[in-house]
């Protein structure tokens, strides 16, 4: 852009907010005239105090002119800009509200839901973690055609083992049993238990009366297999891990939430999650835990939020947007573009009838849906303007018009 431009730019933008006081049309409609020095009186006997520039309006000049510091002529001070009326505010006759396009919207009362957007990756869930192990000394016969990364259901076989332990222990069960001593049948079978023999293998030795130490392994829940450390001819130690595996029919989604809105958040509060891998699809789930420490570098918070995951479509690394939602509650509502946020205090424009406007300050709460809570500063039914307030504002602060405070609307 170049500095023509931008110079171009900027002159627009001030005959704009001239455009929006009275004074500032007198101006406009008398520019043709002689200029008159400060002291003097304008041709309607208007007093003219010194002549500013409107982007530097603290700096002021005894005379007409060019403004040293932009490309355009400098502006008069009227003794009387102000005065005319009897309450305060800033005047805009009706052909210049169209001309810049205001709207104005009254302070209403609605039900507004605490709605938090943050983004984050589907994980897996943690808590949904199977290891396998073997219970006892043996060595590994078999193992099934499996890799890190597979998917595979509940029940399928990861290896075959060879536990010698287990036939030993059997052959001392049978030959207990055959006593007909039923405190010494509980025992040895207790016994079994103890040594990690499922059920079903004790009850495939009472049913044959045979043993075998011979074991299939099999997966207790489906899953993506994280780690395989079973080989054929292994020797295996007892609580050696053969694999394991993280289910799927749940996923997490840690979110990074600002820790400025880390209040509008509670664990249990619903969630919605959508991703870019399946437009048009809302994914609900629930906050399970708010993580205790902040990330120093971002100053944000991890959710966690548990989502279902039966179809097998969420994959761990994908990304994800969620809005996280807190109950409705009633609240006095105005559109989210009436208010001016200057980094110190909020204001609106309040219209305060016959063509007059005046700032007013206010505090606001949560937002959504474009509008914003208003917590203190505005009454239900006061108008405020929506399009076009930052000119309002300009002006405002141009002609030292006073903010009106927020006790004073209560």
């Amino acid at each position: 852009m170049t500095d023509a431009t931008t110079k171009a730019r900027w002159r627009a933008a001030i005959l704009a907010a001239v455009l929006v006081t009275g004074g500032g049309g007198y101006w406009l409609g008398q520019r043709g005239g002689d200029a008159t020095a400060p002291g003097a009186a304008s041709d309607d006997s208007r007093k003219i105090l010194y002549y500013y520039d409107p982007m530097f309006p603290n700096q002021k000049f005894d005379k007409p002119g060019k403004s040293p510091f932009m490309d355009m002529e400098l502006m008069p001070k009227y003794a009387d800009d102000g005065a005319a009326d009897a309450a305060p505010g800033i005047i805009v006759d009706p052909g210049a509200r169209q001309s810049l396009g205001m709207r104005v919207v009254a302070a209403e009362m609605g039900s507004l839901a605490a709605t938090v957007d943050a983004t984050g990756s589907i994980e897996f869930n943690q808590r949904d973690v199977a290891i396998v192990q073997a219970r006892s000394g043996g060595y590994v016969e078999r193992v099934y055609r499996l890799a890190p990364g597979d998917v595979i259901g509940a029940g399928a076989p990861i290896a075959d083992v060879q536990l010698p332990e287990w036939g030993g222990a059997q052959t001392e069960y049978l030959s207990v049993k055959r006593l007909g001593r039923p405190d010494l049948t509980a025992a040895a079978r207790q016994r079994l238990r103890l040594m990690g023999m499922p059920e079903a293998v004790i009850a495939e030795v009472d049913r044959s009366g045979r043993t075998g130490g011979r074991l299939t392994v099999r997966a207790p829940i489906g899953g993506v297999v994280q780690a395989l450390n079973a080989r054929a001819g292994v020797t295996l130690a007892p609580g050696q891990t053969l694999a394991e595996i993280s289910g799927l029919g749940t996923v997490w989604l840690n979110a990074a939430l600002p820790e400025a809105q880390a209040g509008l958040v509670q664990v249990g509060q619903r969630a919605a999650a959508t991703l870019t891998a399946f437009p048009g699809e809302s994914f609900g789930g629930r906050v399970v835990a708010i993580l205790p420490t902040a990330a120093a570098d971002s100053r944000t918070l991890t959710v966690r939020i548990e989502l279902p995951n039966r179809s097998g479509r969420l994959r761990p690394g994908m990304f994800a947007s969620v809005a996280l939602g807190g109950d409705a509650r009633p609240a006095l509502l105005v559109p989210s573009e009436a208010v001016i946020r200057t980094g110190k205090r909020n204001v609106v424009m309040l219209e305060m009838g016959d063509g007059r406007y005046h700032p007013a300050e206010v505090a606001t709460g949560r937002e959504g849906g474009g509008k914003t809570e208003i917590l203190d500063g505005l009454a239900a039914g006061e108008k405020v303007v929506a399009s076009g307030q930052f000119l309002l504002d300009s002006e405002a602060s141009l002609t030292g018009l006073a903010v009106r405070p927020l006790d004073a609307a209560r």
